[in-house]
C-alpha cells in the first residue's frame, strides 16, 4: 500500500493524507498476542532506554564530585549535562533518519557501541575539555535510543497493546533513573566518579548482547522491500513526511510542544530535586536520593497507568487527564514542607509529570508511516529534549533569583501549554493500523 492510499474510510478525526496513512483502524481487541520476537524487541528497547536514564541521573549526582576533582566552575559542571543533551538531540535526528533507511535493530546497535566507547573514555578524562567532548559524543549515542526503540516496539506489537508496550519502554528509563538514585549515593564515595562511569557501561553491555537476538519487525522488512523496488523519485523523504501537508504539520507542531513541555518539566525537576531537598530541608545525599527515588517510583506507576488508559480510553483523554494533574501536583508540591508530605507528594507529582512518557511512542507511531516513523519519533522527541535542556538552567536561575518555590510554580504553568496543544493540534489515533 502506498503512503497515500487507504484500505478503508478514515475515521472522522483522522487526516486522510500521507503522514497519517493508513486510515484503516484495527479494533483494539482484534490483534493477536505478541510473539517471541515482539517480546525480545521490547526487552532490547527497555534496556537501551534504561541505560539512557541511568547515565543522565548518575551524572546529576556526580557533578559536585567531578567539579571538585577537575576544579570546574558551576557553569562548567552544568554544561556537562547541557552538552550531553545537545549530543542526544543531534544523535536522535541522525540515527532516526538512519533507522528508517537501514533498519531499527542495526542502527540501535550502532548507537550502543558509540555510547559505550565514549562513556568508557569519560572515566579517563584529564580535564574539562576532553570530558566535555566525551560526554557530548556519548550523548549522540544515547539520542537514538528513545525513538528507534519506540518505533521498533510499535511495529512489533499488536494495535490493542501498542500504548501499553510503549509505556514499558518508558518504564525502562525509570528503571535506569531509579537504579542511579539508589546506587550512586552508595557507590560514589567508594569508587569515585571515574568508577561510576565504568559502572555506567554495564547496561550498555547487556543491551548490546540482547540486541543480537532481535529481528527487524515484519512491517519494516516489507516496507524496505517495497522501497527497494520503487523508482528514486517515488521514495518519500522522511523529514518531508513530517510536514507533508497542513494537518500533518499541525500534528507535528503539537507533538513537538508536548515533548518540549515533557522534557523541560522532567529535567527541570530531576536535575534540581536532590539540591532542592538538600538546601531547603537539609537532607543528606542519601536521604535526598531516597526521596527522589519516591518521585521516580511515582513516575513509573504513572507511565504504566498511562499505557493502560491510552489503550482503553484513547490517547487524547489520557494526555489531558495527566496534563491537568501535572499542573495541580507541581503547584501543590512547591508548597509542601514536612518530610512525609514531600515523600507522598513527590510520588503523586511523579505520576502526572512523567507518566505521559508512556504515550509518546504509540501516539507518534500512529501519526506517521513506516518510511518516517523512527525519524518522527527521534526528531520530534529530541526537539523536546533540546528545549528540555534549558529546564535545569531556567529552574536554577529562578531558584537563585527568587526561590525554588517560584521555580516550581513556573514548571506548573508550562503544562497549561501542553493542554492547549493536545486540545487543538493532536488527533485521536487509538488502534490505527500502521502502514
Amino acid at each position: 500500500m502506498s503512503p497515500g492510499s487507504h484500505s478503508a474510510p478514515p475515521p472522522d478525526d483522522a487526516p486522510a493524507d500521507t503522514a497519517f496513512a493508513p486510515a484503516a483502524i484495527a479494533h483494539p481487541g482484534s490483534a493477536a498476542s505478541p510473539r517471541g520476537h515482539a517480546v525480545r524487541a521490547l526487552v532490547a528497547s527497555v534496556l537501551g532506554y534504561a541505560m539512557d536514564g541511568f547515565d543522565l541521573l548518575m551524572l546529576g549526582f556526580m557533578l559536585p564530585a567531578i567539579g571538585a576533582d577537575l576544579h570546574l566552575s558551576g557553569a562548567q559542571a552544568g554544561s556537562l549535562v547541557t552538552w550531553t543533551l545537545v549530543g542526544a538531540v543531534a544523535g536522535g535526528i541522525v540515527f532516526g533518519l538512519l533507522s528508517d533507511r537501514f533498519g531499527r535493530v542495526r542502527v540501535l546497535t550502532w548507537t550502543i557501541l558509540l555510547f559505550a566507547v565514549f562513556t568508557g573514555l569519560c572515566a579517563l578524562s584529564r580535564g574539562y575539555t576532553d570530558l566535555l567532548v566525551y560526554r557530548t559524543i556519548a550523548g549522540i549515542g544515547l539520542g537514538g535510543e528513545f525513538g528507534i526503540g519506540m518505533a521498533l516496539v510499535a511495529e512489533a506489537w499488536p494495535a490493542r497493546l501498542r500504548a501499553r508496550a510503549s509505556s514499558y519502554v518508558g518504564l525502562g528509563w525509570q528503571a535506569g533513573v531509579l537504579a542511579a538514585a539508589l546506587l550512586t549515593p552508595m557507590l560514589l564515595p567508594l569508587i569515585g566518579w571515574r568508577g561510576m562511569f565504568a559502572v555506567g557501561l554495564l547496561p550498555a553491555v547487556a543491551s548490546f548482547f540482547v540486541r543480537r537476538q532481535v529481528e527487524e519487525p515484519e512491517l519494516f522488512v516489507a516496507h524496505r522491500e517495497r522501497a527497494a523496488q520503487a523508482a528514486p523519485q517515488d521514495k518519500p523523504r522522511a523529514l518531508r513526511l513530517l510536514v507533508a501537508d497542513g494537518r500533518t504539520a499541525r500534528a507535528s507542531l503539537g507533538v513537538a510542544v508536548l515533548c518540549s513541555v515533557q522534557n523541560f518539566g522532567y529535567y527541570g525537576l530531576m536535575i534540581w530535586l536532590p539540591a532542592y531537598l538538600s538546601k531547603s530541608f537539609g537532607y543528606s545525599l542519601t536521604k535526598s536520593g531516597l526521596w527522589t527515588a519516591a518521585t521516580v517510583a511515582g513516575m513509573a506507576c504513572g507511565i504504566w497507568l498511562f499505557g493502560v488508559a491510552a489503550d482503553r480510553f484513547g490517547r487524547r483523554p489520557a494526555f489531558l487527564v495527566y496534563q491537568v494533574g501535572a499542573v495541580v501536583m507541581v503547584f501543590v508540591y512547591a508548597h509542601l514542607s514536612t518530610p512525609f508530605a514531600l515523600l507522598i507528594g513527590g510520588a503523586a507529582m511523579g505520576v502526572f509529570v512523567n507518566g505521559m512518557i508512556g504515550g509518546y511512542g504509540a501516539l507518534i507511531s500512529e501519526l506517521y508511516p513506516t518510511a518516517a516513523r523512527a525519524t518522527a519519533q527521534n526528531v520530534l522527541f529530541n526537539i523536546g529534549r533540546a528545549v528540555g535542556g534549558f529546564g535545569p538552567l531556567a529552574v536554577g536561575a529562578l531558584a537563585a533569583r527568587y526561590s525554588f518555590t517560584a521555580a516550581l510554580g513556573m514548571l506548573a504553568a508550562i503544562y497549561v501549554l501542553d493542554i492547549l496543544a493536545t486540545l487543538f493540534l493532536i488527533p485521536e489515533r487509538r488502534g490505527a493500523a500502521l502502514e
